[in-house]
Order: C-alpha cells, then structure tokens, then sequence
C-alpha cells in the first residue's frame, strides 16, 4: 500500500482490512510498492510487520524490518496502492503474476492489467453514457456539437482528478486538449454530462461477484465531482432495477478474472467507471448499511486460500 502514516482511518478503505484481519489473529506486513524485487526465481520485498488500532495520530506500530519471499512467506498480497496506472504498476503487477501458483494476490494481478478502469468499462458499453476516447480536438468539438455539454477526464486518472465539465459554447476546450495531450500520451476520456450527477454518483461494490453494499456520493454546491476525496458527500442509498442489471452483467465476469474486491460508479442507471485497483468506499456503505464489507472481502479471500489447499 502507499505510506501507512499519512492515512485518513476514519475512511480508508484498506485500514479498515488491515483492522478485520487482525481481529481475525492474521499477521500484517506492509511494504511500499516501490520495494517490490525480483532476483533469481524470486519475488519479495523488505516489510514491516505491522499492528493497527483505531487511534488517530497513533494508528499502526511496525515491528522490525524483515524480507519476506512472498510465494514462500505469505499467505495472500493485496495490491491496495492508489493509481495512477502507470508502467510502475503495470510491472508490479508482472511480478506478482509470477508467484500465483504459490500466494493469491487479489485483486488477481493479470486481471487488474488487462482491465483498467476506464477502458474494460468499454465491453458493457451498453450501459455507459455516449462516451470516446480520443486525442483529437476535432473528435471532441465533434462529440461536444452532438451532445451539448461533456466531461472530459484523463484515461488513468483516479479519485476525482482533472475531470473537467465543458460547456455548450466550448470555451477552453482547445486549451484542455492542449494540456491533455501535453501532459499523457495516452488518449482522453471524452463522455456526455449528466445533470443527474447532482443528484449523486452511486459506489456499488461487489465482493467476489456479489453486491456488498452501495453509498451515494453527492457532490458540493458548483462541483461535478462526487468522490468523497474531492470533496462529495456520502448518503444511503438503494440500488434500483437498473442497477441491479449492470450487476448481474458484472458479477460472473468479476468472479471469473479473480477480481475480488471492486468498486462501479453510477450515474442516473449510467455505468461510468469499474474500479479494480485499489477500490474505495467500504467504510462510508458499512457506517450506512450497518454492514461489515471487511469481514465479507476476508471470508472471500480465506475460502480461496482454504480452496487452494
């Protein structure tokens, strides 16, 4: 994971495992992805055991630094390092590929490469909002004509990040392009507003396939984005009908790439993002729900170990 020290524990969703695998008597280790190594057949990385507690400002104590070979040593590797999405994870997620004969590693590594967020999103596009991907000005002034008002966002952003609202009169678009094709080499994520975004942007996650829960994010006054890390709200909520559909879609195919824990985002019944490397949201569904989505994302993991044999 990234730095255990600068964590919000009142929301963040990876503390809250840690805190439900130890009250299950489980061993912690946290090392920093760019620890991660490979050298003759091996995979492994100096770690920390590691102990956490609900106190703020004193929230987890390491034990000394050991290196730990993770096929032979570990039981399981969660990869729960924010994005971007870039070749650094990419590589880590080659190298934990290499030990899954030996450790699971969830979310599986090969399936978290070949399905980032905004892109495998693209095989339901049944139930997405008009979207494009595109470095084009003259697609997006195209795309901008046809449906009145856009968002536009970078294609491996994550938590709400540069994600810009043009208007009907373009202002500002030719300048965004710009800085969008300077600053990645990749295409951009071009799709139609929803006004219904003000309303809220559901986080649904799925455990194993199966709906664990689900928040509403509402985003602050003059603001189109809902993530609770730029700022939204959350509130309970209710999945619909439509929801339920994009699920039931969803949820063999999670369970078949191994993709364990996973957060959707929701628009007005619009499918806008599936989130599989490192999902948010859990604390905020269980403070709601009255639920205990770490216990379920656990008994998944350790009935896949048990099944390993």
């Amino acid at each position: 994971m990234d730095p255990i020290a600068g964590i919000n524990i009142a929301g963040d969703s990876t503390f809250a495992l840690m805190i439900s695998a130890q009250a299950r008597g489980h061993r912690l280790f946290h090392y920093p992805p760019q620890d991660l190594t490979y050298h003759d057949g091996r995979v492994y990385a100096g770690v920390h055991p590691v102990t956490v507690r609900q106190a703020e400002g004193d929230h987890f104590s390491f034990g000394e630094w050991t290196i730990l070979d993770f096929g032979r040593d570990a039981d399981v590797v969660l990869m729960r390092q924010d994005p971007p999405f870039d070749l650094g994870y990419i590589t880590a997620t080659h190298l934990l590929e290499r030990i899954k004969d030996e450790t699971l590693v969830v979310n599986d590594p090969a399936s978290v490469r070949n399905a980032p967020e905004k892109l495998w999103v693209l095989d339901f596009a049944r139930f997405m909002p008009p979207t494009v991907i595109t470095r084009s000005l003259t697609v997006t002034r195209h795309f901008l004509e046809e449906h009145g008002e856009i968002v536009v966002k970078p294609l491996y952003g994550n938590a709400g990040s540069a994600v810009f609202r043009i208007g009907r009169d373009g202002g500002n678009l030719s300048a965004l392009a710009e800085l969008f094709t300077q600053v990645w080499r990749e295409p951009f994520m071009v799709q139609a507003f929803l006004p219904a975004v003000a309303a809220g942007d559901k986080r649904i996650v799925l455990v194993d396939g199966e709906v664990a829960g689900a928040i509403n994010r509402i985003p602050r006054s003059g603001e189109i984005r809902s993530n609770l890390a730029a700022g939204g709200r959350a509130e309970a909520t209710e999945l619909t009908d439509r929801e339920r559909e994009i699920c039931d879609a969803l949820g063999p195919e999670l369970k078949a790439r191994g993709l364990l824990f996973v957060g959707i985002d929701v628009i007005a019944g619009h499918l806008t993002e599936i989130n599989v490397t490192s999902p948010t949201g859990i604390v905020a569904i269980d403070r709601f729900n009255g639920t205990d989505t770490p216990a379920l994302i656990w008994d998944a993991i350790e009935a896949k170990i048990a099944a390993r044999g």
